[in-house]
């Protein structure tokens, strides 16, 4: 059994729980394919009516990619690959029927940022940071600028994507990111308050709405993933992306090392 998500219930609300907190809750393509089947058991099952995705532990929600798993890729094709496989994952988030609510109880970075923006409602607390640090890693950004430019502006996108800096808390409340800013020990229970709320709405209705989102964004998504594949062949074979994740675990042991 995979452990690194775990599903609980509160009442009709699935709780989804990202466990790897070692990691900061970091996914590497084995968690992503344990939360991707779990979330269409929850869809698929009548027991529940809404979805909460929370992290282990305060510091992270996610920490988005699991770099431990992308700097050894050796060519530009394991790049595209790894890419393709990021289709059912977010998918199946896209594809349920039912609302899901982000606790965000703490970072929600790269591919984690992008997971959270595709759930229909925020909750966080001032350290609930979030981003698009790819660039950092060396990677290209492909799905976060389009999930960002139509929440928050094309300018606003362009200077997230290009400068990867994370914005806390209350700069994503602000800006629309974050829909409800709390306590941090407030984050599940008021996750769950919305959860149970939408929980009780008529069940058809709210899957053609959530439907209806789907349709409209679907062209956009789909050229994406389509525009994607050369992208992250490219990018992975200049080897830019492994050269920034080798020197980011170097930079890390070396501060372990001195501490």
């Amino acid at each position: 059994m995979n452990e690194t998500v775990l599903l609980s219930n509160v009442g009709s609300t699935a709780v989804i729980t990202l466990n790897r907190p070692e990691k900061l809750n970091a996914w590497d393509t084995p968690m992503r394919e344990a939360l991707a089947e779990m979330l269409g058991e929850v869809n698929a099952s009548s027991e529940f009516r809404s979805v909460v995705i929370t992290g282990s532990g305060d510091r992270a929600f996610s920490a988005g990619q699991d770099l431990d798993e992308t700097m050894h890729f050796s060519s530009g094709h394991e790049g595209q690959n790894w890419f393709l496989t990021w289709r059912d994952f977010y998918d199946s988030i896209r594809n349920l029927d039912k609302p899901c609510i982000a606790a965000l109880n703490g970072v929600a970075a790269g591919s984690a940022f992008q997971f959270a923006m595709l759930t229909d409602i925020r909750v966080g607390h001032a350290n609930s940071h979030m981003g698009q640090p790819e660039i950092n890693s060396g990677i290209a950004s492909v799905l976060g600028p389009l999930l960002m430019a139509p929440r928050i502006g094309l300018s606003r996108t362009i200077e997230l994507t290009l400068t990867g800096r994370m914005m806390d808390g209350v700069e994503c409340e602000t800006i629309g990111l974050i829909q409800h800013l709390v306590d941090q020990g407030q984050v599940t229970d008021v996750a769950l308050e919305i959860a149970e709320d939408l929980g009780r709405k008529a069940p058809v209705a709210m899957r053609l709405n959530r439907q209806r989102f789907r349709e409209m964004t679907q062209p956009a998504f789909d050229e994406a993933f389509s525009s994607g594949m050369e992208i992250q062949k490219e990018a992975f074979a200049s080897g830019e992306p492994q050269a920034a994740m080798k020197e980011f675990f170097e930079q890390r042991k070396k501060k372990k090392e001195s501490s």
